[in-house]
């Protein structure tokens, strides 16, 4: 029996033993000002940050959110050891990297990946009712890319955090559907 669920081309089988043990734990944005992006992914996304590391002699930053349920909070520990244990264990996170100072320089910019040259795209996320998270989007003054209705492929949405970068919003039990024409 094949651990893939899917067939492409450059998979490999069997899986090499030293892999076990491995999780995709996080994927790093560059960030100009902490206070706008936290807000953003706190606020409009309802991400927790589960842990913040200064490192003053470098001049930088590193806020670790993640989606935690309501009834994971308190596994969490008050430890700041632990914690980072818990956070590097943790699948699926995002760190939001501040270079101290860049917030005040104007001129900074972070690419996309959706401009030319392309390269990275978007982060993911689920809800659990596309068109009442749009309509939240919309009265907290997010920013579209595309809406669920917009282009040919329906039923997901693109909205920009505050330094460009693009998130995907989809309600998973709606893609299906959504994405039937499409698949062939």
């Amino acid at each position: 029996m094949s651990r893939h669920f899917d067939d492409a081309e450059g998979l490999v089988e069997p899986s090499d033993g030293a892999t076990q043990g491995y999780t995709f734990n996080h994927t790093m944005l560059r960030i100009k000002s902490p206070g706008q992006s936290l807000r953003f992914y706190s606020e409009v996304l309802g991400m927790t940050l589960v842990k913040r590391l200064d490192f003053p002699e470098m001049k930088f930053s590193l806020y670790f959110l993640s989606s935690v349920p309501e009834e994971e909070r308190q596994e969490w520990s008050d430890d700041d050891e632990r914690r980072m244990v818990q956070t590097f264990r943790r699948r699926g996170m995002l760190e939001l990297t501040h270079n101290w100072g860049d917030e005040e320089d104007e001129s900074l910019r972070f690419h996309s990946g959706n401009d030319e040259p392309k390269g990275f795209g978007h982060i993911g996320f689920t809800v659990p009712d596309l068109d009442a998270a749009c309509e939240r989007f919309d009265e907290l003054g997010v920013e579209f890319v595309k809406r669920p209705e917009d282009g040919s492929m329906r039923g997901l949405a693109f909205v920009k955090d505050p330094d460009g970068y693009w998130v995907e919003v989809v309600a998973a039990e709606e893609l299906p559907e959504a994405l039937r024409e499409h698949l062939g």
